[in-house]
């Protein structure tokens, strides 16, 4: 413990600069020979002039560099929560959608913060972040300037507010004002940007919704849209930015190649490339990103597969023609197109890498991507092997990647997806090991594909590994790095089943309702199916004893609120039959009453093992209960059980009339 009146932080300030000294004292004396040993030693060999001395320069630190080096020392805890929960541990989520609901009221309170700067800007005038980070001060979200000018409209297209920027371009031609090129140019990417609407802003809600049109696209509504609708806008026809392109009296390069973006973005793909067309007839060039939206867009003008990839080669050749300089983005979406021409994507992959090696540019994890795309889907469609992935892990093994392309993330869950489908173990574990070098866990994507490339891991794991190893990796992803799905606990339980481990059930109960998934039919119906099937050893028949009332608990009393189960015959029938197991007649007995009451009629073998039970506790009373009950449900096997209690017991003269009198009436009705 710190002493009294001192912060931690001093003494993390002090030991900093111990450990600065140490290492700089550690590298002149490796270095210079500047200890008395190593004095004596260079005076005794041989004697230095002063000309052989050079004075290193000073060494600057960066102030992460303490930090740096600290984290370098300590490894991620497994059995410790996410480092996003470690400022609020009560709060640490049990499952999925508790972490849901935490990282998006993590989220929801970002943008309360950001309002709150954003709107009152002049309680937050003094700075005292160090180093300065110019994206968390206040911005100027509404207009300075009110009168009608260039400067103004300059203003409106900065802060975003497309609306009002295109009412103040109108207010300026009305006025006979003409505005200049470069600030149109402006105005023309901001609306073909946004489509021709205001951007909902990080502190606000988006109000607009948007609702479907005859051609399968979405324009605008003025109702609330859930952020989760997969809806996109479409450009519509005579839109402001084409308005405005029309008035313009000369239109330059890049004023058509904002309209191309926007068409490309927004889903009028045959209208983009009319627009190149008219680019071309008047002698302009386009940029690069123009003609990277031109070849992401061109698999969806064509049908056929020849006339896709013919028309990507154009543009590739009209790029060369105009001495376009391609890049990296250019050569992964030539890749991401080429996935769209069917059998020729194959052919055509190789070639298109080795022309993007020999300029230079370095292939990014979204490339490699696109290549297990193309070739893992060849070999879906044709039943082939193929050994691409091999072949990439071989290039990237042990490489440190930064983000290049916004594609990039999704690499690492697509290498893992073709390891779950070829059942490839070992290239699963050299996946994850990638994924684990250096910075390459920045690359896994969100929370979202983050789940996606854990649970893939670990359902190989259950499927191709022994189930101790896979109780091992059990530990370590969950829950600190992967909160599993249902389908997830299902391989899990398969995996216990495959290896006759299935007294560990109970334990990995627990581990399901903590998680939440005691509310899932399946999973808790799958759990009862594996203790019921097989007789095991007493003490495991009373563990699974134990876990049947727990399910049974979680039947009538529902999950935290949630809709409770409804029973099915086959949960009754287990439950049931686990109960008499571990030799609790009572309560199987209830069981048995609850068939009743949620009309459900027991099976012959579940009535069969009541009458054995029966037997073996000398019960001839319960063995006509028995009789009576199987009357109530009317149960095909009601004169077979009376038979056998007539025979197996030992009854009373009103008992054997009352057996006998159910035998006769149930022969009567079958």
């Amino acid at each position: 413990m710190a002493a009294p009146g001192k912060h931690v932080g001093y003494y993390i300030h002090r030991n900093s600069r111990f450990i600065l000294t140490n290492l700089e004292q550690l590298y002149i004396n490796r270095n210079f020979s500047w200890s008395a040993a190593g004095c004596q030693q260079s005076a005794s060999s041989q004697t230095v002039s002063s000309e052989d001395i050079v004075i290193p320069k000073k060494k600057t630190w960066s102030k992460e560099a303490v930090l740096q080096a600290l984290a370098s020392t300590v490894n991620r805890d497994p059995t410790a929560p996410h480092y996003m929960f470690q400022d609020d541990p009560y709060l640490t989520p049990r499952n999925s959608g508790e972490f849901r609901l935490y990282s998006l009221s993590q989220e929801a309170g970002r943008a309360a913060a950001k309002y709150f700067v954003n709107t009152h800007p002049k309680f937050f005038k003094k700075e005292f972040a160090e180093p300065h980070i110019p994206c968390l001060m206040p911005e100027s979200l509404e207009p300075v300037l009110e009168e009608v000018s260039e400067a103004a409209l300059v203003e409106r297209i900065s802060l975003r507010k497309v609306r009002a920027a295109v009412d103040m371009y109108d207010q300026l031609l009305q006025a006979g004002t003409a505005v200049s090129l470069g600030v149109t140019n402006d105005l023309l990417d901001l609306i073909s940007f946004y489509c021709d609407r205001n951007p909902a802003q990080d502190d606000k809600p988006d109000t607009e919704e948007t609702e479907e049109v005859p051609d399968g696209g979405w324009k605008k509504r003025g109702k609330m849209r859930k952020p989760s609708d997969p809806v996109q806008l479409v450009w519509r026809e005579n839109n402001n930015a084409e308005r405005i392109f029309s008035l313009l009296p000369e239109k330059d390069s890049r004023s058509y190649c904002a309209l191309i973006k926007g068409m490309v973005k927004h889903g009028a793909h045959p209208k983009a490339f009319s627009m190149y067309t008219e680019l071309l007839n008047n002698r302009l060039t386009a940029d690069i990103h123009t003609f990277n939206g031109l070849i992401s867009a061109a698999p969806f003008v064509k049908e056929k597969y020849n006339d896709k990839w013919d028309l990507v080669v154009e543009l590739l050749k009209q790029m060369s023609y105009q001495k376009i300089q391609p890049n990296l983005l250019m050569f992964n979406t030539t890749l991401k197109a080429l996935a769209y021409c069917g059998p020729l994507s194959r052919a055509q992959a190789m070639p298109l890498l080795s022309e993007m090696k020999a300029m230079g540019i370095a292939p990014s994890l979204a490339t490699f991507k696109h290549l297990l795309r193309i070739f893992h889907k060849a070999a879906l469609t044709s039943r082939a092997k193929s050994n691409m992935l091999h072949d990439v892990m071989a290039e990237v093994s042990g490489k440190s990647f930064v983000c290049q392309d916004p594609e990039d993330v999704y690499f690492f869950s697509q290498a893992m997806k073709i390891c779950l489908d070829t059942k490839d173990i070992e290239m699963g574990y050299q996946v994850y090991n990638l994924s684990q070098t250096g910075e390459n866990w920045r690359l896994l994507g969100d929370t979202y594909h983050q789940s996606i490339f854990y649970g893939r891991f670990f359902s190989l794991l259950c499927l191709m590994e022994h189930i101790d190893v896979v109780l091992k990796w059990y530990k370590e992803l969950i829950p600190s790095l992967y909160y599993p799905n249902p389908q997830g606990m299902m391989d899990l339980l398969q995996a216990l089943d495959t290896d006759g481990r299935l007294d560990l059930i109970p334990q990995v109960w627990k581990d399901i309702r903590r998680l939440g998934h005691d509310n899932k039919s399946t999973v808790v119906e799958e759990v009862l199916t594996l203790m019921a099937r097989d007789k095991h050893s007493p003490e495991v028949q009373e563990a699974f004893a134990a876990c049947a009332l727990d399910v049974k608990a979680v039947y009538q009393q529902g999950n935290r609120g949630q809709e409770v189960l409804t029973w099915s015959v086959s949960a009754l029938t287990d439950v049931t039959s686990l109960l008499l197991a571990a030799h609790n007649t009572q309560q199987a007995w209830d069981m048995l009453t609850l068939f009743k009451t949620k009309n459900r009629v027991p099976p012959k073998e579940l009535l069969d093992n009541f009458l054995s039970s029966c037997r073996g506790d000398g019960g001839s009373e319960k063995a006509v209960k028995l009789v009576k009950l199987s009357a109530d449900f009317c149960h095909p096997s009601t004169p077979g059980l009376a038979a056998r209690v007539l025979q197996e017991f030992e009854l009373t003269d009103e008992q054997r009339a009352a057996v006998s009198e159910f035998e006769v009436a149930a022969e009567v009705s079958n």
